[in-house]
């Protein structure tokens, strides 16, 4: 029997449709791996068992998802009537929902390709979260892509597609088979998505060193369903843990290290106590969208994109060893405010019972600040109104400006210049109150689709992320130039950090080169220009605005002033939503949720990481910050007044 005849024999089935839906989804699945293989061709380590690898396991997972996929067509074969099922109206339902079926298939290949993109990996938590905010990413998508031409020619190709397939179709039409026969079938069928969802693991497709590899190997719907059903993930079920008194103990080994700590030390609580007078200087932290240090002349980039921050490098302090903690502006928000070590899964800014943590904001608040979140967009947006607000922050967002008052604005929020305009109206605010001020502000220009106004910088709008980099440093250097002008300039500290890097992306599950971000404090007059090698970490920050400002108060931050950080106290954290990194001492530990902790020699100039023997004095240290802070949010430990 030919090929074409045993292919007849299946789809003249009763549940011939639903050996046709599998078919196309594991056909448009392999066109879509296969061209994202293409597309990351130098980063893909070749060779035949890694491509046997991406497109066996990749089938593997593509009959996963399609076993949920089927369960609609399954049900409807089963419990349709066979006088109804030979009938055309059938026919004419068949067509339809086969048009559904190849145009969402497509719809989606085009998706996995935009955004593997932009991240060079299958759908995570970043996609299910764009779910919830489809004004932004619908907006996004829009203004970044021709979408209307996009869609046009998917109903054409969808059209065409299910034009050819119109005998594969209809052939089971004539089929008549028993309801006794179809429910043993349609059993049998819909216990394989159970089986899927009990019996296949998210983590069987990691088994190569090549990061590209293991996503190549997946399957984008799969992977989607795993991030919309698994968006939390708890510490102690997925990681290596240890008895939580020793976990405390390293811990507090770890932070009763800065001589300026005091007290009774529970969980992470300490004094930070700095003999003197308290320097209550204004502080303006800029936190910058998806900066990554490559960016800067000053870490030897030869686009000139980035003159007033390279400018503004050389008037301040230079922070020339600082990593982000994870891949995302709410993982940047959290350590930023909260000074804590990214827990896995979802960002706390976004997490149930967030209220009344002990944050950066909070500190300043109880020292006689106002401490403000001003932020370009909509705040409702990633939780960031409802976090900040009930964390002892004022919150401004775009809502507050006119309209008369915007220069330009995307799906995002307002330009960055119009941003600063109204940071500088809410700090002129606090002044003329009497009030020392503290002030979170949040720029959006460089994000996709990367628009601004025109006639700032040599670049035109919408030409790529350079464009947006270039008129983001503008908005810096325009909002500082201003800022001279104010009579509270003079005693005012600046900060200006990335929230995280552009990307994050690399051959390898953490490469440490893709988290590096700059960091500058500039407050002329009271900063010497200089460069600060120490190695820094993204929650160290708060902890050293403060150190800096001779504050004396009790924390409960797992960050450190570098300041006062001696040379074997020196790591950093950084993460994906579920791998952990912790690096010390030139070596990078990674907690992985099967229990799994890897030692790393990693190279900070390529990102690529040798596995080395593991080092167990760093694998508990990392285990123990990263358990701890778990423990502490999820107990209710971290807050501002918590005294437990």
């Amino acid at each position: 029997m030919s090929i074409k005849e045993k292919t007849n024999r299946v789809l003249n089935h009763r549940f011939g449709p639903v050996f046709l839906v599998v078919a196309l989804l594991c056909g448009i699945s392999l066109i879509t791996r296969v061209a994202l293989l293409i597309y990351s061709a130098s980063a893909v380590d070749w060779s035949i068992l890694n491509l046997l690898k991406i497109l066996v396991v990749g089938l593997f997972y593509d009959l996963a998802a399609a076993s949920f996929a089927v369960i609609p067509i399954v049900i409807y074969l089963w419990i349709l009537p066979s006088k109804w099922y030979t009938s055309k109206f059938n026919r004419i339902l068949l067509f339809i929902y086969f048009f559904f079926v190849v145009f969402t298939l497509i719809f989606n290949a085009i998706s996995e390709w935009f955004f593997w993109e932009e991240f060079s990996v299958r759908y995570n938590f970043i996609a299910v979260d764009y779910l919830v905010y489809t004004t932004e990413v619908i907006g996004n998508i829009r203004q970044s892509y021709p979408i209307n031409s996009i869609m046009v020619g998917l109903v054409i190709i969808t059209t065409l597609i299910v034009y050819l397939l119109r005998k594969s179709i209809t052939t089971s039409t004539t089929n008549k088979t028993s309801f006794g026969k179809r429910t043993i079938i349609a059993l049998i069928l819909l216990c394989l998505p159970v089986l899927t969802y009990f019996g296949v693991s998210h983590k069987w497709k990691y088994y190569s060193k090549n990061q590209y590899v293991n996503e190549l190997s997946g399957n984008g719907m799969y992977d989607f369903g795993f991030a919309f059903w698994n968006n939390q993930l708890d510490y102690n079920t997925f990681y290596k843990t240890l008895p939580i008194k020793n976990a405390e103990a390293i811990l507090s080994r770890l932070l009763q290290q800065d001589s300026t700590a005091e007290g009774k030390f529970k969980n992470t609580s300490r004094t930070i106590n700095n003999s003197g007078t308290e320097n209550k200087m204004n502080v303006v932290l800029i936190s910058v969208e998806s900066l990554s240090a490559e960016f800067l002349g000053t870490f030897g980039n030869t686009q000139h994109i980035t003159p007033q921050l390279d400018s503004l490098a050389k008037e301040g302090l230079l922070f020339n060893n600082l990593y982000a903690s994870g891949t995302r502006t709410v993982r940047g928000l959290e350590a930023l405010s909260l000074c804590i070590p990214p827990t896995p899964g979802q960002s706390i800014v976004k997490r149930p019972d967030n209220k009344n943590l002990f944050t950066l904001g909070s500190i300043f608040r109880s020292k006689g600040y106002n401490s403000r979140f001003i932020y370009g967009g909509y705040g409702y947006f990633d939780n960031m109104n409802e976090f900040f607000s009930n964390n002892g922050y004022q919150v401004t967002d775009r809502s507050a400006l006119q309209d008369s008052e915007i220069h330009y604005s995307n799906i995002w929020g307002v330009a960055d210049e119009d941003l600063f305009t109204l940071s500088l109206r809410e700090l002129d605010k606090d002044y003329k109150d009497n009030k020392p001020f503290f002030a979170q502000i949040m720029t959006v220009s460089n994000h996709r689709p990367y628009t601004y106004p025109g006639g700032r910088i040599d670049i035109p709008s919408h030409t790529g992320r350079e464009g947006a980099v270039k008129y983001t440093d503008y908005a810096i250097g325009k909002f500082i130039r201003e800022a001279k002008q104010k009579p509270w300039f003079s005693n005012t500290l600046f900060v200006i950090v990335a929230d995280h890097c552009a990307s994050s992306a690399g051959k390898v599950e953490l490469p440490v080169d893709k988290y590096h971000i700059p960091m500058i404090f500039y407050s002329p007059g009271h900063i010497a220009p200089g460069k600060f090698e120490k190695l820094t970490a993204q929650i160290d920050i708060g902890p050293t605005i403060l150190g800096y400002l001779n504050f004396t108060y009790d924390s409960k931050f797992f960050g450190q002033d570098v300041f006062k950080m001696k040379d074997n106290e020196e790591r950093a954290f950084i993460s994906t939503y579920q791998s952990l990194g912790y690096i010390k001492n030139n070596t990078l530990v990674i907690l992985d949720p099967n229990k799994k902790a890897s030692t790393y020699k990693p190279d900070f100039t390529t990102g690529s990481a040798v596995a080395i023997p593991a080092d167990q004095k760093l694998i508990n240290e990392a285990i123990s910050n990263y358990q701890m802070a778990s423990y502490l949010y999820q107990n209710g430990l971290y807050g501002f007044e918590s005294k437990k």
